[in-house]
């Protein structure tokens, strides 16, 4: 049997950050489970992403606006009947149609909206106000949108590990700009080491997970923010208020699914004081910073299998 060799390979999508790291016999064989995994990244950004004016997502919005119908694709009705029980279990907190109160949050600006700005907002937020009916899907209130913003990345780590695997590829990680999901461990049989950032510290370290199999997501308000007057105002906003939360600073959840484990960090974060809790009853191992900095979670040790 040919000895594997590591392959690292850097690239950029979603707007964030992107690596792979395999182990394979040869340069072809990474090369060629890379440009698979890149192109299937490549074209779910295509497909989901809120820039650009021909993705399917900007198709939906359009009749969206218009309060009217569309029917979806078996791709898209997955990911919506995932949203839909994201939404069901975080109490109407996972709201993927409150992707639109970043018409009022521009977090570039230094500028703090007014609630006259929000108000008119959450009119058009809520994901009870969609009828959703397998492959139809219609808008009520005309002005909404949907996001696949907390979904579809992390969506896309786990197709990645699957195409890799798919490939040939036995051992090696997925890392789309912090979701991480493991195809299998290093050649030698060792666990891969996921340092999860502090999020007031620039380069500080909460602590290193040592995982062999699984996937880790993270949410916080580790870079888009306003501070103003001494008070942070962080990017993940209740879909209620319009306002962003301001008890949880970071909640990094480790799941079998990267997807799973996303919605599931952005829940604890959204649920305010009541996410120690959730989490918790979540049984999923998990590690959490308040704004006060303390920290807890189920993280007894940074060795995981």
């Amino acid at each position: 049997m040919a000895r594997l060799q590591y392959f690292h390979f850097h690239f950029k999508a979603m707007g964030s950050p992107c690596s792979l790291q395999f182990y394979a016999e040869n340069q072809r064989r990474a090369k060629h489970a890379a440009k698979i995994i890149r192109n299937d990244i490549y074209r779910l950004e295509a497909k989901y992403s809120r820039y650009r004016t021909d993705s399917f997502l900007s198709t939906i919005n359009y009749k969206a606006t218009l309060g009217g119908a569309i029917d979806v694709d078996d791709e898209t009705a997955g990911l919506l009947d995932y949203a839909a029980t994201c939404y069901q279990q975080s109490d109407g907190l996972f709201d993927i149609t409150s992707g639109i109160l970043r018409r009022g949050w521009d977090f570039k600006s230094g500028k703090v909206p007014d609630e006259s700005t929000i108000q008119p907002l959450l009119e058009m937020i809520g994901w009870h106000k969609v009828n959703w009916q397998r492959p139809r899907l219609f808008f009520r209130v005309p002005g909404m949108e949907i996001d696949f913003g907390g979904i579809v990345k992390e969506y896309a780590v786990d197709r990645a590990a699957t195409l890799g695997w798919n490939a040939g590829i036995r051992h090696g990680i997925v890392n789309l700009g912090g979701d991480v999901k493991i195809i299998g461990p290093h050649n030698d049989g060792s666990p891969w080491k996921i340092a999860i950032k502090h999020p007031r510290q620039a380069d500080g370290l909460l602590t290193t997970l040592l995982l062999y199999s699984g996937a880790v997501a993270s949410s916080g308000d580790y870079e888009r923010c306003i501070i103003l007057n001494g008070v942070r105002y962080g990017h993940v906003l209740n879909p209620k208020t319009g306002w962003p939360v301001n008890y949880m600073a970071a909640v990094s959840v480790i799941g079998e699914f990267c997807v799973v484990a996303g919605s599931a960090s952005t829940i604890g974060m959204l649920k305010e004081e009541q996410g120690t809790n959730w989490l918790k009853e979540l049984g999923l191992p998990h590690l959490w910073v308040n704004v006060h900095g303390e920290v807890g979670g189920s993280l007894e040790t940074e060795l995981l299998v």
